[in-house]
């Protein structure tokens, strides 16, 4: 090669120095609010049970009576793709796939309600059946039978119902330390928050805990519940749910929308309450956008349309329970609420089927961008980034195997996580 021509430039180093030093603190901010998605698996569910409903033999008990519901009302993959409308070329793999994943692993997130499911009781009984919880998920984690990730959702931090929620978090949470310590899966909901100072004390609240046990800071991580329209839209016009993310200081892992309790704070009337509604496609707008690229994790709401009774009624609820979950999956909601048993085997069926359905064009897309091949759609690495994460998503929750993938796109594992989770402002990732 020749010798490398000088270029001409007319600005001195120390104008890119200045330019530097004058962003530094713009630099760190932005890592600090905007680090990107943590690259853990996000479950595509979470269950809700009552605290004194919850047992050690709960997540397998639903399992079964999933398996039940379909072995009654649509015992193989023709009868099931015939009610919510797979394609025959799905039909068999989702089946086969719905199956495994009822009896492997029916629930990926579990949550013990301390809340609107759990009602009134007293002090002496939420204290108990807090300790039992502790008890149960200990036990759960260390005999292989939890689902990956479990927690509570404790009471809210409104003046009537504080110190109780508070004091149920403690006693679930000394529980914990005193059977062995805190789970990896561990998740805390905190429901019905307004304002962002509500936030703040919660995390007042898990600091003192980690001191008091010599956890390390930040250990204790939660989710935020958004069910009141304050939380969307605060008083002086802010996004007070953006807010509400800087106030976690970190610890946010989820934004969890509630859609009874949305709906109604609104007016929405109760035949009209739906995750589908206008006023739930904003709220969820508006969440989704304040927490891109925070790392925190958007979860759609819930049906209270029960898969119960004759086929017909068991039928039209799974029809409308897929639907609803088809249109989430789409609009990057990856997880939602199930209330009931019923709803597994559609939740299942949705997710595996949006996965495998979009598997060889998303697969051949990305084999493509690493290969820098020509095509008939120009990616750039943004769009990368998204194929990778909807494959490894694919992966976690059993839609798609590890092998199938790799055989498609010529990446393992470690590949798809390098694309998937780009350093900030990188333009070209290097992945085997």
């Amino acid at each position: 090669m020749g010798q490398q021509e000088k270029v001409a430039t007319s600005l001195a180093g120390a104008v890119s120095d200045g330019i530097s030093a004058s962003l530094a603190p713009v630099d760190a901010d932005l890592a600090r609010r905007y680090p990107g998605d943590p690259g853990t698996r996000q479950p595509v569910h979470t269950v809700y049970v009552p605290g004194d409903a919850f047992t050690a033999s709960t997540i397998r008990s639903w399992g079964d009576q999933a398996l039940r519901a379909l072995d009654e009302h649509a015992p193989d993959a023709a009868s099931l793709a015939a009610v919510l409308g797979i394609p025959d070329g799905l039909a068999e793999a989702v089946h086969d796939r719905v199956r495994a994943k009822l009896s492997r692993e029916p629930v990926e997130d579990l949550r013990i309600d301390f809340e609107d499911g759990y009602g009134p009781r007293s002090d002496a009984e939420e204290d108990e059946t807090a300790a039992r919880a502790a008890r149960l998920v200990s036990q759960a984690y260390a005999n292989g039978t939890a689902a990956p990730y479990m927690g509570i959702r404790m009471k809210c931090m409104e003046a009537a119902v504080r110190d109780r929620g508070i004091r149920t978090t403690d006693v679930f949470l000394t529980g914990l330390m005193e059977a062995g310590g805190l789970p990896e899966g561990l998740v805390l909901t905190l429901p019905k928050v307004t304002y962002p100072e509500q936030v703040t004390a919660f995390v007042q609240l898990l600091e003192a805990f980690e001191k008091a046990h010599a956890l390390p800071a930040g250990r204790l991580g939660f989710e935020i519940q958004i069910e009141t329209s304050q939380s969307i839209l605060a008083a002086d016009g802010t996004a007070a749910v953006a807010r509400m993310i800087d106030a976690a200081q970190g610890r946010a892992t989820g934004l969890h929308y509630g859609t009874f309790d949305y709906s109604a704070c609104v007016g929405v009337s109760a035949a009209y309450q739906a995750s589908d509604h206008p006023a739930a496609d904003h709220a969820k707008a508006v969440m989704q956008v304040a927490a891109a690229g925070t790392g925190v994790r958007v979860s759609d709401g819930s049906t209270n349309v029960l898969p119960v009774g004759p086929t017909d009624r068991v039928h039209e609820a799974w029809r409308l329970h897929y639907g609803l979950t088809r249109r989430a999956l789409a609009r990057a909601y990856y997880q939602g609420w199930d209330m009931h048993p019923g709803h597994l085997p559609t939740r299942y069926a949705a997710v595996y089927a949006f996965y495998r359905e979009g598997l060889e064009q998303a697969a051949a897309r990305l084999a493509a961008y690493v290969a820098k091949a020509g095509g008939d759609v120009m990616d750039e690495p943004a769009t990368a980034k998204a194929l990778s994460g909807y494959l490894l998503r694919g992966i976690d929750c059993g839609a798609l195997d590890t092998a199938e993938v790799a055989r498609l796109t010529g990446l393992t594992r470690a590949g798809l996580d390098a694309f998937a989770s780009p350093r900030r402002g990188g333009l070209t990732v290097t992945a085997p």
